[in-house]
Protein backbone atom coordinates (compact mmCIF):
# COMPACT_ATOMS: atom_id res chain seq x y z
CA UNK A 1 0.00 0.00 0.00
CA UNK A 2 1.64 3.28 -0.97
CA UNK A 3 2.64 5.95 2.14
CA UNK A 4 2.69 9.98 1.88
CA UNK A 5 3.39 12.59 4.03
CA UNK A 6 -0.25 13.25 4.05
CA UNK A 7 -3.16 10.65 4.25
CA UNK A 8 -6.44 12.45 2.61
CA UNK A 9 -9.13 10.27 3.97
CA UNK A 10 -12.54 9.72 2.10
CA UNK A 11 -15.67 10.39 4.94
CA UNK A 12 -17.27 6.94 5.55
CA UNK A 13 -20.57 6.17 7.66
CA UNK A 14 -20.25 3.51 10.86
CA UNK A 15 -23.83 2.33 10.21
CA UNK A 16 -24.28 1.08 14.21
CA UNK A 17 -27.98 2.66 13.78
CA UNK A 18 -30.23 1.97 11.00
CA UNK A 19 -31.53 4.82 9.23
CA UNK A 20 -28.75 7.10 11.05
CA UNK A 21 -25.49 7.73 8.95
CA UNK A 22 -22.93 9.32 10.75
CA UNK A 23 -21.25 12.56 8.24
CA UNK A 24 -19.31 14.09 10.47
CA UNK A 25 -15.67 13.27 9.10
CA UNK A 26 -13.74 10.43 8.71
CA UNK A 27 -13.82 7.55 10.26
CA UNK A 28 -11.79 6.52 13.72
CA UNK A 29 -12.52 3.30 15.44
CA UNK A 30 -11.03 2.83 18.68
CA UNK A 31 -10.31 -0.65 19.91
CA UNK A 32 -9.92 -0.41 23.87
CA UNK A 33 -11.44 1.91 26.52
CA UNK A 34 -8.51 1.81 28.97
CA UNK A 35 -6.62 4.34 30.00
CA UNK A 36 -4.89 5.24 26.19
CA UNK A 37 -8.17 4.17 24.23
CA UNK A 38 -10.66 6.39 26.61
CA UNK A 39 -7.93 9.37 26.71
CA UNK A 40 -7.98 9.30 22.83
CA UNK A 41 -11.87 9.35 22.17
CA UNK A 42 -12.52 12.19 24.76
CA UNK A 43 -9.32 14.25 23.21
CA UNK A 44 -11.40 13.90 19.54
CA UNK A 45 -14.86 14.98 20.94
CA UNK A 46 -16.11 18.39 19.10
CA UNK A 47 -12.71 17.20 16.39
CA UNK A 48 -14.54 16.75 12.63
CA UNK A 49 -14.30 12.91 12.89
CA UNK A 50 -16.54 10.15 13.57
CA UNK A 51 -15.31 8.15 16.49
CA UNK A 52 -16.08 4.73 17.61
CA UNK A 53 -15.05 3.32 20.95
CA UNK A 54 -14.99 -0.49 20.91
CA UNK A 55 -14.88 -2.19 23.99
CA UNK A 56 -15.97 -5.84 25.08
CA UNK A 57 -17.08 -4.34 28.69
CA UNK A 58 -19.40 -1.33 28.61
CA UNK A 59 -17.27 0.47 31.31
CA UNK A 60 -13.99 2.11 31.66
CA UNK A 61 -11.98 0.18 34.86
CA UNK A 62 -9.66 2.14 37.08
CA UNK A 63 -7.30 -0.98 37.36
CA UNK A 64 -4.88 0.72 40.04
CA UNK A 65 -7.61 -0.26 42.71
CA UNK A 66 -8.64 -3.39 41.31
CA UNK A 67 -6.50 -4.82 44.77
CA UNK A 68 -8.90 -2.78 47.12
CA UNK A 69 -11.93 -4.72 45.35
CA UNK A 70 -10.35 -8.09 45.74
CA UNK A 71 -9.85 -7.12 49.32
CA UNK A 72 -13.63 -5.87 50.11
CA UNK A 73 -12.53 -2.52 50.76
CA UNK A 74 -14.04 -0.93 47.42
CA UNK A 75 -16.94 -1.78 45.32
CA UNK A 76 -16.87 -2.99 41.82
CA UNK A 77 -18.66 -0.08 41.21
CA UNK A 78 -16.71 2.50 42.31
CA UNK A 79 -13.82 1.95 40.22
CA UNK A 80 -15.51 1.73 36.92
CA UNK A 81 -17.86 3.88 35.01
CA UNK A 82 -19.93 3.25 32.12
CA UNK A 83 -18.62 4.80 28.80
CA UNK A 84 -22.05 5.88 27.45
CA UNK A 85 -21.87 8.17 30.67
CA UNK A 86 -18.67 9.62 29.83
CA UNK A 87 -19.35 10.06 26.43
CA UNK A 88 -22.40 11.24 26.88
CA UNK A 89 -21.69 14.88 26.09
CA UNK A 90 -19.27 13.77 22.82
CA UNK A 91 -21.74 14.33 19.76
CA UNK A 92 -19.61 12.87 17.23
CA UNK A 93 -17.94 9.56 19.89
CA UNK A 94 -20.16 6.41 19.91
CA UNK A 95 -19.86 3.29 21.93
CA UNK A 96 -19.89 -0.32 20.24
CA UNK A 97 -19.99 -3.33 23.11
CA UNK A 98 -17.94 -6.01 21.30
CA UNK A 99 -15.11 -8.26 21.05
CA UNK A 100 -12.78 -7.78 17.74
CA UNK A 101 -12.15 -10.83 16.33
CA UNK A 102 -10.33 -10.05 13.39
CA UNK A 103 -8.19 -6.77 11.75
CA UNK A 104 -8.41 -6.52 7.89
CA UNK A 105 -5.33 -3.59 7.37
CA UNK A 106 -5.33 -4.03 4.22
CA UNK A 107 -9.13 -3.20 3.41
CA UNK A 108 -8.86 -0.66 6.83
CA UNK A 109 -11.84 -2.97 8.71
CA UNK A 110 -12.29 -4.89 11.28
CA UNK A 111 -14.74 -7.30 12.66
CA UNK A 112 -16.48 -8.81 15.90
CA UNK A 113 -17.66 -11.36 17.45
CA UNK A 114 -21.50 -10.52 17.01
CA UNK A 115 -20.46 -10.07 12.65
CA UNK A 116 -20.38 -6.58 12.42
CA UNK A 117 -17.96 -5.15 10.27
CA UNK A 118 -16.85 -2.01 10.59
CA UNK A 119 -15.05 0.03 8.55
CA UNK A 120 -12.33 2.91 9.28
CA UNK A 121 -10.53 5.69 8.22
CA UNK A 122 -7.95 6.03 11.35
CA UNK A 123 -7.62 3.21 13.43
CA UNK A 124 -6.41 3.54 17.12
CA UNK A 125 -5.56 0.23 18.59
CA UNK A 126 -5.46 0.18 22.58
CA UNK A 127 -6.36 -3.40 23.68
CA UNK A 128 -4.22 -2.95 27.24
CA UNK A 129 -2.41 -6.05 28.28
CA UNK A 130 -3.39 -9.74 30.49
CA UNK A 131 -1.59 -11.59 32.88
CA UNK A 132 1.70 -13.33 31.35
CA UNK A 133 2.16 -16.90 33.06
CA UNK A 134 5.43 -16.91 31.27
CA UNK A 135 4.29 -20.21 29.09
CA UNK A 136 3.07 -22.49 31.91
CA UNK A 137 -0.46 -23.02 31.67
CA UNK A 138 -0.21 -24.83 35.10
CA UNK A 139 0.31 -21.68 37.13
CA UNK A 140 -1.92 -20.18 34.92
CA UNK A 141 -4.96 -22.59 35.53
CA UNK A 142 -3.96 -23.21 39.63
CA UNK A 143 -3.28 -19.46 40.24
CA UNK A 144 -5.64 -16.14 40.58
CA UNK A 145 -5.17 -13.09 38.87
CA UNK A 146 -6.20 -9.32 38.93
CA UNK A 147 -6.09 -7.85 35.76
CA UNK A 148 -9.66 -7.76 35.59
CA UNK A 149 -13.28 -6.81 37.36
CA UNK A 150 -14.56 -10.23 37.31
CA UNK A 151 -11.05 -11.68 38.77
CA UNK A 152 -11.02 -9.14 41.42
CA UNK A 153 -14.31 -9.80 42.69
CA UNK A 154 -13.57 -13.82 42.18
CA UNK A 155 -10.01 -13.18 44.18
CA UNK A 156 -12.15 -11.03 47.13
CA UNK A 157 -14.77 -13.98 47.20
CA UNK A 158 -11.43 -16.83 47.50
CA UNK A 159 -10.14 -14.85 50.26
CA UNK A 160 -13.34 -14.30 52.33
CA UNK A 161 -14.35 -17.90 51.90
CA UNK A 162 -11.24 -19.35 53.17
CA UNK A 163 -11.37 -17.59 55.96
CA UNK A 164 -15.02 -18.70 57.14
CA UNK A 165 -13.57 -22.47 55.88
CA UNK A 166 -10.91 -21.95 58.57
CA UNK A 167 -13.16 -21.16 60.88
CA UNK A 168 -14.60 -24.40 60.95
CA UNK A 169 -11.72 -26.38 61.73
CA UNK A 170 -10.83 -27.34 64.46
CA UNK A 171 -7.05 -26.98 65.03
CA UNK A 172 -4.38 -24.89 63.89
CA UNK A 173 -2.74 -27.27 61.78
CA UNK A 174 -5.60 -27.99 59.81
CA UNK A 175 -6.67 -23.85 59.18
CA UNK A 176 -2.66 -23.43 58.30
CA UNK A 177 -3.41 -24.31 54.65
CA UNK A 178 -6.33 -21.99 54.55
CA UNK A 179 -4.87 -19.41 56.07
CA UNK A 180 -2.11 -18.80 54.58
CA UNK A 181 -1.96 -16.12 50.67
CA UNK A 182 0.96 -16.08 48.31
CA UNK A 183 1.34 -13.48 46.16
CA UNK A 184 3.56 -14.19 43.31
CA UNK A 185 4.95 -10.97 42.44
CA UNK A 186 6.93 -8.24 44.20
CA UNK A 187 6.04 -5.02 41.91
CA UNK A 188 3.48 -2.74 42.63
CA UNK A 189 0.81 -4.73 42.42
CA UNK A 190 1.69 -7.61 44.25
CA UNK A 191 3.07 -5.00 46.96
CA UNK A 192 -0.33 -3.45 46.92
CA UNK A 193 -2.09 -6.38 47.66
CA UNK A 194 -0.06 -8.19 50.18
CA UNK A 195 -0.22 -4.85 51.98
CA UNK A 196 -4.36 -4.98 51.76
CA UNK A 197 -4.45 -8.54 53.24
CA UNK A 198 -2.21 -7.09 56.37
CA UNK A 199 -5.03 -4.81 57.19
CA UNK A 200 -7.38 -7.08 56.60
CA UNK A 201 -5.81 -9.88 59.39
CA UNK A 202 -5.99 -6.88 61.79
CA UNK A 203 -10.23 -7.39 60.99
CA UNK A 204 -9.75 -11.17 61.34
CA UNK A 205 -8.79 -10.85 64.55
CA UNK A 206 -11.68 -9.05 65.99
CA UNK A 207 -14.89 -11.09 63.65
CA UNK A 208 -13.33 -14.56 63.74
CA UNK A 209 -13.76 -15.81 67.55
CA UNK A 210 -12.74 -19.63 66.07
CA UNK A 211 -8.89 -18.63 65.30
CA UNK A 212 -6.68 -16.25 66.12
CA UNK A 213 -5.42 -13.48 64.16
CA UNK A 214 -2.12 -14.67 64.05
CA UNK A 215 -2.46 -17.75 61.96
CA UNK A 216 -3.15 -15.89 59.02
CA UNK A 217 0.04 -15.91 56.75
CA UNK A 218 1.07 -13.68 53.90
CA UNK A 219 4.10 -14.49 52.06
CA UNK A 220 5.14 -12.48 48.73
CA UNK A 221 7.77 -14.10 46.69
CA UNK A 222 9.53 -12.10 44.14
CA UNK A 223 12.18 -13.38 41.50
CA UNK A 224 14.49 -10.03 41.87
CA UNK A 225 16.56 -9.04 44.71
CA UNK A 226 13.99 -6.57 46.27
CA UNK A 227 10.35 -5.61 46.17
CA UNK A 228 9.46 -3.16 43.34
CA UNK A 229 12.39 -3.69 40.94
CA UNK A 230 11.45 -0.81 38.74
CA UNK A 231 11.20 1.81 41.59
CA UNK A 232 14.86 3.62 43.24
CA UNK A 233 16.79 1.01 45.89
CA UNK A 234 15.65 3.22 48.89
CA UNK A 235 12.12 2.92 47.74
CA UNK A 236 11.94 -1.25 47.29
CA UNK A 237 14.15 -1.29 50.50
CA UNK A 238 11.24 1.01 52.67
CA UNK A 239 7.97 -1.29 51.25
CA UNK A 240 10.19 -3.77 52.15
CA UNK A 241 10.85 -3.24 55.73
CA UNK A 242 7.19 -2.48 56.19
CA UNK A 243 5.70 -5.31 55.13
CA UNK A 244 7.67 -7.24 57.53
CA UNK A 245 6.68 -5.46 60.35
CA UNK A 246 2.97 -5.75 59.35
CA UNK A 247 4.19 -9.98 59.60
CA UNK A 248 4.26 -10.55 56.03
CA UNK A 249 7.26 -12.62 54.93
CA UNK A 250 9.04 -11.30 52.46
CA UNK A 251 10.69 -13.67 50.12
CA UNK A 252 13.59 -12.32 47.46
CA UNK A 253 15.61 -13.69 44.73
CA UNK A 254 12.39 -16.72 44.38
CA UNK A 255 10.92 -17.40 41.70
CA UNK A 256 7.63 -19.66 41.88
CA UNK A 257 8.06 -23.01 39.74
CA UNK A 258 4.79 -24.55 40.41
CA UNK A 259 1.47 -24.40 41.96
CA UNK A 260 -1.54 -26.39 42.65
CA UNK A 261 -3.89 -27.77 45.03
CA UNK A 262 -0.93 -28.62 47.58
CA UNK A 263 0.17 -25.61 47.57
CA UNK A 264 2.65 -23.50 45.95
CA UNK A 265 6.63 -24.61 44.70
CA UNK A 266 9.39 -22.52 44.66
CA UNK A 267 12.84 -22.41 43.45
CA UNK A 268 14.67 -23.20 46.73
CA UNK A 269 13.20 -25.90 46.93
CA UNK A 270 10.60 -25.03 49.54
CA UNK A 271 6.52 -25.38 49.07
CA UNK A 272 4.52 -23.81 50.93
CA UNK A 273 0.71 -25.51 51.57
CA UNK A 274 -2.10 -22.85 50.38
CA UNK A 275 -5.09 -23.21 48.83
CA UNK A 276 -4.49 -19.66 47.55
CA UNK A 277 -1.65 -18.39 45.12
CA UNK A 278 -2.49 -14.75 43.38
CA UNK A 279 -0.35 -13.75 40.27
CA UNK A 280 0.94 -10.80 39.86
CA UNK A 281 4.49 -11.23 38.20
CA UNK A 282 4.05 -9.93 34.68
CA UNK A 283 1.93 -8.58 31.96
CA UNK A 284 1.76 -8.98 28.32
CA UNK A 285 -0.28 -7.06 25.44
CA UNK A 286 -3.34 -8.22 24.66
CA UNK A 287 -3.21 -9.57 21.06
CA UNK A 288 -5.45 -8.51 18.11
CA UNK A 289 -6.57 -10.61 16.08
CA UNK A 290 -4.98 -10.51 12.46
CA UNK A 291 -2.26 -8.93 13.32
CA UNK A 292 -0.38 -11.76 15.34
CA UNK A 293 2.39 -12.16 13.28
CA UNK A 294 3.05 -8.38 14.06
CA UNK A 295 3.80 -8.73 17.81
CA UNK A 296 7.32 -9.04 19.40
CA UNK A 297 9.35 -10.45 21.96
CA UNK A 298 7.77 -11.82 25.20
CA UNK A 299 5.34 -9.20 26.09
CA UNK A 300 4.14 -9.49 22.49
CA UNK A 301 3.63 -5.88 22.02
CA UNK A 302 3.75 -4.04 18.84
CA UNK A 303 6.26 -2.35 17.17
CA UNK A 304 5.88 1.35 16.21
CA UNK A 305 7.62 4.43 15.10
CA UNK A 306 8.44 7.80 16.60
CA UNK A 307 4.59 8.85 16.15
CA UNK A 308 2.77 5.63 17.24
CA UNK A 309 2.23 4.41 14.46
CA UNK A 310 2.45 0.51 13.18
CA UNK A 311 4.22 -0.45 10.43
CA UNK A 312 4.44 2.72 9.09
CA UNK A 313 0.56 3.25 7.74
CA UNK A 314 -0.38 6.48 8.51
CA UNK A 315 -3.45 5.54 9.58
CA UNK A 316 -2.63 3.12 12.18
CA UNK A 317 -1.42 3.72 15.39
CA UNK A 318 -0.87 1.98 18.46
CA UNK A 319 -1.05 3.25 22.33
CA UNK A 320 -1.24 1.91 25.36
CA UNK A 321 0.57 -1.42 26.88
CA UNK A 322 0.05 -2.92 23.30
CA UNK A 323 2.43 -0.45 21.62
CA UNK A 324 6.57 -1.43 22.14
CA UNK A 325 8.96 1.11 24.23
CA UNK A 326 7.28 2.41 27.18
CA UNK A 327 6.23 1.25 30.38
CA UNK A 328 3.02 -0.60 30.89
CA UNK A 329 1.71 2.28 33.11
CA UNK A 330 -1.73 4.27 32.73
CA UNK A 331 0.41 7.75 32.34
CA UNK A 332 2.31 6.65 29.02
CA UNK A 333 -1.00 5.02 27.44
CA UNK A 334 -3.02 8.40 28.18
CA UNK A 335 -0.27 10.28 27.04
CA UNK A 336 -0.10 8.08 23.88
CA UNK A 337 -4.05 8.31 23.21
CA UNK A 338 -4.11 12.32 23.47
CA UNK A 339 -1.16 12.31 21.10
CA UNK A 340 -2.96 9.92 18.40
CA UNK A 341 -5.76 12.15 18.43
CA UNK A 342 -3.90 15.45 17.95
CA UNK A 343 -2.36 13.81 14.92
CA UNK A 344 -5.42 11.84 13.31
CA UNK A 345 -6.84 15.76 13.58
CA UNK A 346 -3.93 17.11 12.23
CA UNK A 347 -4.08 14.58 9.28
CA UNK A 348 -7.81 15.32 8.52
CA UNK A 349 -6.57 18.98 8.67
CA UNK A 350 -4.08 18.03 5.37
CA UNK A 351 -1.21 18.34 7.90
CA UNK A 352 1.04 16.30 9.90
CA UNK A 353 2.71 16.75 13.62
CA UNK A 354 6.39 17.58 13.46
CA UNK A 355 7.21 16.73 16.69
CA UNK A 356 7.41 12.84 17.61
CA UNK A 357 6.05 11.03 20.43
CA UNK A 358 7.56 12.20 24.11
CA UNK A 359 6.59 10.51 26.77
CA UNK A 360 6.72 12.84 30.05
CA UNK A 361 7.54 10.58 33.25
CA UNK A 362 5.78 12.04 35.86
CA UNK A 363 6.75 9.42 38.14
CA UNK A 364 5.34 6.37 39.51
CA UNK A 365 3.88 5.72 43.46
CA UNK A 366 3.06 2.50 45.48
CA UNK A 367 0.87 2.20 48.45
CA UNK A 368 1.95 -0.73 51.49
CA UNK A 369 -1.14 0.11 53.73
CA UNK A 370 -2.16 2.24 56.35
CA UNK A 371 0.41 5.46 56.55
CA UNK A 372 2.80 3.95 54.45
CA UNK A 373 3.29 4.34 50.51
CA UNK A 374 6.72 5.07 48.27
CA UNK A 375 6.77 7.99 45.34
CA UNK A 376 9.07 8.53 42.84
CA UNK A 377 7.85 12.04 41.51
CA UNK A 378 10.00 13.99 38.97
CA UNK A 379 13.15 12.11 41.27
CA UNK A 380 11.95 13.38 44.75
CA UNK A 381 11.73 9.98 46.60
CA UNK A 382 8.69 10.11 49.01
CA UNK A 383 8.06 7.67 51.82
CA UNK A 384 5.58 7.14 55.00
CA UNK A 385 2.32 9.51 55.80
CA UNK A 386 3.42 11.90 53.07
CA UNK A 387 4.09 9.48 50.20
CA UNK A 388 0.73 7.87 51.45
CA UNK A 389 -1.35 11.18 51.14
CA UNK A 390 0.33 12.17 47.74
CA UNK A 391 -0.95 8.39 46.51
CA UNK A 392 -4.08 8.95 47.91
CA UNK A 393 -4.66 12.42 46.15
CA UNK A 394 -3.18 11.47 42.70
CA UNK A 395 -5.32 8.09 43.17
CA UNK A 396 -8.91 10.32 43.57
CA UNK A 397 -7.76 13.00 41.04
CA UNK A 398 -7.70 10.63 38.45
CA UNK A 399 -10.64 8.30 39.04
CA UNK A 400 -13.11 8.75 36.00
CA UNK A 401 -16.64 10.25 37.79
CA UNK A 402 -17.66 12.48 40.34
CA UNK A 403 -19.89 9.89 41.98
CA UNK A 404 -16.94 7.44 42.15
CA UNK A 405 -13.85 9.44 43.68
CA UNK A 406 -16.86 10.54 46.63
CA UNK A 407 -17.62 6.68 47.24
CA UNK A 408 -14.01 5.90 46.80
CA UNK A 409 -13.01 8.92 49.48
CA UNK A 410 -16.09 8.28 51.85
CA UNK A 411 -14.82 3.93 51.89
CA UNK A 412 -11.48 5.02 52.61
CA UNK A 413 -12.51 7.78 55.59
CA UNK A 414 -14.90 4.73 57.14
CA UNK A 415 -11.45 2.06 56.95
CA UNK A 416 -9.11 4.32 58.29
CA UNK A 417 -11.52 5.70 61.36
CA UNK A 418 -12.80 2.79 62.02
CA UNK A 419 -10.27 -0.06 60.84
CA UNK A 420 -13.13 -1.48 58.85
CA UNK A 421 -13.70 -3.52 55.31
CA UNK A 422 -17.71 -2.78 54.26
CA UNK A 423 -17.76 -4.80 51.50
CA UNK A 424 -17.02 -8.27 52.35
CA UNK A 425 -19.61 -10.06 50.81
CA UNK A 426 -19.28 -13.76 49.43
CA UNK A 427 -21.09 -12.89 46.10
CA UNK A 428 -21.84 -15.14 42.85
CA UNK A 429 -23.53 -14.52 39.76
CA UNK A 430 -25.13 -16.95 37.56
CA UNK A 431 -23.73 -16.96 33.87
CA UNK A 432 -25.67 -15.19 31.21
CA UNK A 433 -25.29 -16.39 27.51
CA UNK A 434 -26.61 -12.83 25.78
CA UNK A 435 -23.81 -11.19 27.87
CA UNK A 436 -20.99 -13.73 27.60
CA UNK A 437 -21.99 -13.61 23.45
CA UNK A 438 -21.68 -9.86 23.49
CA UNK A 439 -18.52 -9.63 26.20
CA UNK A 440 -16.20 -12.34 24.48
CA UNK A 441 -16.32 -14.34 27.92
CA UNK A 442 -14.03 -11.24 29.15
Amino acid sequence: MPQSSQLQTPRRTSGFRAGEARTIGPAVVIVGGGFGGLACARALAGAPVDVTLVDARDYHLFTPLLYQVATALLNPADIAYPFRAVLRRARNVRFHQGTVTAVDLDRRSLATASGRELAYDYLVLATGSVSDYFGNPKLEQATLGMKSLPQAQRLRNHVLACLEQAAQLPDAAARAEWLTFVVVGGGPTGVEFAGALGELKRLVGREYPEFSSEEMRIVVVEGTGRLLPTFPEKLGRYAERVLERRTVEVCTGVVTTDAGPEGASLSNGETIATRTVVWSAGVRARGVDGIESLATGRAQRLQIDERLRLGGREEVFVVGDLAEGLPMLSAPAKQQGRYAARSIVAAVDGKQRAQPFRYRDKGTMAVIGRNAAVADVFGLQLTGFVGWVAWLTVHLYYLVGFRNRAAVFFNWGWDYLRRDRPTRLITTVDPDPVVAALTGGR
